[in-house]
């Protein structure tokens, strides 16, 4: 009867909301503006925060942004063996009531590291040879070469072996209604209208205050701010320019939070545009202002980009960074064999340089940064258009799109297997000998002088022949009622602007 109920009243609740209600709720519901989801796949794909309320790896990060316990208790790693030996909690609980034990801890990574699935975290365990369950809490990771970032992976999130045994990695109906160890628990999902979680009273780590939590699904960043105006929304990432409409707004609280979270130029090497002339990305790159772009889309939340890891600690300020400069531009299309013709566009082989910047449908920080480098570029003598594609971004046949990734903690993270030849997200089909060395090189050393010099020659390698036309590192503006307390605005986020829910079992809603 407790469950049934529970039920009715999250229907309700869930009702309320998606008919665009404006009544404030009690203290007990929280009403996220998030993206749409098809599943919930947390190791094939990067899913964005549902993950941090569903599931837990076996470590996580504390506000510093330090390596803790989670499932596991404790780990030690023995560097004449390579291996990474993991002490697991043993009160721990699927939300099925089944016990966590090290066989999920195996089946989860080994399903990671069978390349028929395709996940693209493959590369972040390419270096584990064997794995060992020694009981229910201990489990062992034997490598075969060492792998600097590999406790950092550890994050991963785990899942549960019984419901996914024998099952298929994509297509399970698990990920429509999954279930894991983590603060909250899958309630009900209205398809393309809202997922509702309720807080796990058996969490191991201790329930979270806020008893209901709805993901409700809002693609299109200007409903977002609609929504929150309304009282529909209680908290949601906004654009820059919507944020300065919320900076005096009553019951409503601003965070700039600074991420890892980089916008620039994906440029598609398996397309036979740039096969052709992928030699012209530099010269292209000299067209672009970015501190134009981070002024006019940005408002100044964020600031200029050149490297995929400026914020991390091994990044290297001397890398060619492609400051807005036409004349260099000219000369190394000049150099490049390069003409223009009457109109005054840049021909090569007697064709225009042209092609179509593509933007992801919704996300207007994208959009915009889409149109304003086609604009720049046209300035440029190129002939580029931006395009908002409504069924989504085709990578394998577009010709370049506006990407984003970040690399919060370590270096190697959204590095290796991105820009690696055929690493599991390199979206790009980008591959560069040298940069494969260097970054291969970096993950295998501890010696923090010498990793720091291998990344310094993978950001050299790169601008040499670049991957990417790096724009700007963004701010996550969050928009929250007042009603929330214990969002931790000095949180570094990473890609996505993920990581907002990292303590959400330590929030209240007043």
């Amino acid at each position: 009867m407790k469950k049934l109920l529970a039920i009715i009243v999250a229907a309700t609740l869930a009702i309320g909301i998606l008919s665009g209600c404006s009544a404030k709720r009690d203290g007990s519901t929280l009403v996220y503006g998030s993206g749409d989801y098809d599943s919930i796949n947390p190791i094939m794909n990067e899913h964005c925060e549902i993950k941090h309320l569903l599931f837990d790896g076996l470590v996580t990060r504390d506000a510093k942004g330090e390596i803790v316990p989670a499932l596991a208790e404790s780990w030690n790693y023995d560097a004449q063996t390579l291996t990474y030996t993991f002490k697991l909690r043993s009160d721990v609980k699927w939300h099925d009531g089944e016990a966590f034990t090290a066989d999920d801890v195996k089946f989860t990574i080994e399903a990671i590291m069978n390349e028929d699935n395709g996940s693209e975290n493959y590369p972040n365990y390419i270096e584990i040879k064997e794995i060992k369950v020694g009981s229910d809490t201990e489990i062992a990771f034997v490598l075969r070469e060492a792998n600097y970032a590999f406790l950092d992976y550890m994050t991963m999130s785990i899942l549960p072996e019984h419901k996914l045994k024998g099952e298929d990695m994509w297509e399970s109906a698990y990920f429509k209604s999954p279930i894991g160890t983590g603060p909250y628990k899958l309630e009900s999902w209205d398809v393309g209208q809202a997922i509702t979680m309720v807080k796990n009273e058996d969490y191991f780590a201790g329930a979270a205050n806020i008893d209901t939590i709805i993901f409700k699904i809002v693609t299109d960043d200007n409903a977002k701010a609609l929504q929150l105006k309304e009282g529909t929304l209680d908290l949601a990432q906004v654009t820059p320019k919507d944020a300065q409409n919320f900076k005096d707004a009553e019951g409503l609280t601003v965070y700039d939070m600074k991420t890892a979270d980089y916008r620039g130029i994906l440029y598609n090497f398996w397309n036979p545009y740039w096969q052709e002339n992928g030699d012209l990305i530099p010269a292209i790159s000299y067209c672009i202002d970015r501190q134009a772009i981070v002024n006019a889309v940005l408002l100044g939340e964020g600031f200029v980009a050149y490297s995929p890891i400026q914020l991390n600690e091994y990044n290297y300020d001397g890398v060619e960074k492609y400051a807005f400069d036409l004349a260099k531009a000219e000369a190394a299309f000049v150099a490049a064999g390069c003409e223009k013709d009457s109109e005054g566009f840049w021909c090569r082989g007697g064709k225009r340089i042209s092609f179509t910047i593509n933007a992801t449908p919704g996300d207007q920080v994208r959009v915009d940064m889409a149109q304003i480098a086609a604009q720049q570029l046209r300035s440029a003598g190129l002939d580029v258009k931006a395009n908002v594609p409504a069924d989504g971004i085709d990578w394998g046949k577009q010709e370049c799109c506006i990407i984003g990734w970040g690399s919060p903690y370590d270096a190697d993270d959204h590095t290796y297997k991105v820009f690696s030849t055929d690493a599991g997200a390199n979206y790009s089909g980008y591959s560069n000998a040298e940069v494969d060395a260097f970054l291969k090189m970096a993950r295998q050393t501890k010696d923090e002088a010498q990793r720091k010099e291998y990344y310094k020659q993978f950001q050299i390698a790169m601008a040499k022949s670049p991957a990417y036309t790096f724009f700007a590192y963004i701010d996550a503006m969050f928009v929250a009622d007042d009603a929330i307390k214990g969002i931790d605005a000095n949180t570094v986020l990473g890609h996505h602007g993920v990581g907002i829910f990292w303590n959400v079992t330590q929030w209240t809603m007043g």
